[in-house]
């Protein structure tokens, strides 16, 4: 505790809070302070981390809807011979608590795949090939089992609304290294974007500057960024400069005012991303071979490929939280296989397979991979069994699922974790949402359990008031 923060044997916040000014927005100032910078000035200005970093960036490959464990990286060989069979199991998805069900045996080949073995299904051909550099957890789990919460739990560790996501954190934590970009993007799938929207990529309780910025990947990459009609940019910068001027004084008085200090910053960040949005987002620089290695000459692979090669190009220009939507807000659009399971997710792993080798190549034949972690994963799972009497669909489930990570100082070739026999729940070194958040901070030079932003009373953390630890086995 530093003691130019405290008072009375207190800090600065508590006694504050306990003198009647409890404003919401006090942690943000605070931050500001520790780290010498001045209320009121660029909250996107890079920040001290709280030890030295692995990583310095983020991108997040966020396949909605839930894809099954069972049919991609968890290889589970006893469900094989259960196709077809009802068997006694308790399970919790959309469908509500049953204890029976028919078992739905995996519909790919697993094969084993670099020097650590790892068994990939057939799904993931690209991918299998990239396995010595990666990180599956097979043992995730989280609190609800539908959509919405199950979102906002992966996004912000929290199943309801109004808290802000992991981009806002790392962004809240570190700021940006390019002042002229914002320091959050996110990515959605051609089809719209998933259940709830703008909840996913919100600041929350925090300034508005933390939250997501959502870039087209084609046509006006941000949207209103553009000149309005008839204005010219000489007299845009005369109306901006008034508008600072004006908003500065009225700021004066009211230094711990952080929304308007905010405000203020993002007038000026939308206007250089007028001048810089557009060559960040431009492709057509890069070689025919790169543009090949995303999957951008087939139709199939061109959408999302398209998005891994900008977000490769946004964190080489400073950018630290890149998240990349697979799947939109309709079951045909997204990973949610409850009726044809095959049809559902040929489609959506056909479709980001080779872009995702792509990244992962991509980055570290340029020695980005060190510095950048890449999270893959739903917001849960599926189960062993058919949600129906007939068809291959899968319910959801949260009890145990898998994701995986790549680079940024995480151990590659490796597998954390397990569900039972049947791929139904973790019972192998369970891991909760929180510890995966707490993992991405710790990576990132952040202590999760010190990274706080004080709101309605309390110190509120991404990974809760509780706290919680890194996966230590998951770091090299």
């Amino acid at each position: 505790m530093n003691p130019e923060n405290t008072f009375c044997g207190r800090t600065r916040r508590e006694f504050l809070w306990q003198a009647g000014a409890g404003f919401t927005s006090l942690g943000l100032v605070d931050r500001m302070v520790r780290d010498g910078v001045p209320a009121g000035g660029n909250p996107l200005a890079p920040k001290a981390p709280h030890f030295p970093a692995k990583a310095k960036a983020v991108i997040f490959l966020f396949m909605y809807g839930g894809p099954s464990q069972v049919d991609t990286f968890d290889y589970k060989p006893k469900l094989y011979p259960l196709d077809g069979k009802t068997i006694e199991i308790d399970t919790k998805g959309r469908g509500g608590t049953k204890n029976q069900g028919r078992v739905v045996g995996p519909k790919w080949n697993f094969r084993q795949y670099g020097e650590c073995g790892k068994h990939v299904s057939d799904l993931f051909p690209h991918l299998a090939r990239c396995v010595d550099d990666i990180a599956f957890v097979h043992s995730m789990y989280a609190e609800s089992p539908l959509h919405g919460s199950a979102m906002l739990m992966m996004n912000s560790g929290r199943i309801l609304s109004g808290s802000p996501c992991m981009g806002s954190w790392v962004t809240y934590g570190l700021g940006s290294e390019n002042e002229n970009l914002p320091g959050f993007v996110v990515m959605l799938d051609k089809t719209g974007g998933p259940i709830s929207g703008a909840k996913n990529w919100s600041s929350g309780y925090m300034p508005a500057i933390y939250q997501g910025t959502v870039l087209r990947p084609q046509g006006e990459p941000i949207l209103d960024l553009a000149l309005p009609q008839g204005m010219t940019a000489a007299e845009q910068r005369r109306l901006l400069d008034t508008l600072r001027q004006q908003n500065e004084a009225h700021l004066a008085p009211r230094h711990d005012d952080s929304d308007l200090a905010a405000r203020i910053a993002s007038y000026e960040l939308a206007y250089r991303m007028q001048s810089h949005a557009p060559e960040a987002i431009d492709i057509g620089s890069e070689p025919e071979h790169v543009r090949r290695l995303y999957g951008l000459d087939d139709e199939r692979t061109e959408d999302f490929g398209r998005k891994c090669l900008l977000a490769r190009r946004l964190v080489e220009r400073g950018v630290r939280f890149v998240q990349i939507y697979s799947g939109g807000n309709h079951n045909d659009h997204n990973w949610d296989a409850h009726g044809d399971l095959v049809l559902n997710h040929e489609k959506h792993a056909g479709a980001t397979d080779r872009p995702i080798a792509g990244l992962l190549a991509d980055l570290k034949q340029r020695g980005l991979l060190d510095s950048t972690i890449v999270l893959w994963g739903g917001e849960f799972g599926r189960q062993p069994t058919a949600e129906y009497a007939h068809g291959t669909g899968r319910d959801h489930d949260s009890k145990g699922f898998t994701m995986w990570l790549a680079g940024g100082g995480i151990k590659g070739g490796y597998s954390l974790g397990a569900t039972d026999e049947l791929g139904n729940a973790a019972v192998e070194r369970p891991l909760h949402v929180k510890h995966l958040h707490a993992t991405i901070l710790q990576q990132m030079g952040l202590d999760p359990n010190r990274l706080a932003y004080f709101y309605a009373g309390l110190d509120q953390r991404l990974v809760g008031t509780a706290g919680a630890d890194p996966v230590h086995e998951l770091i090299a």
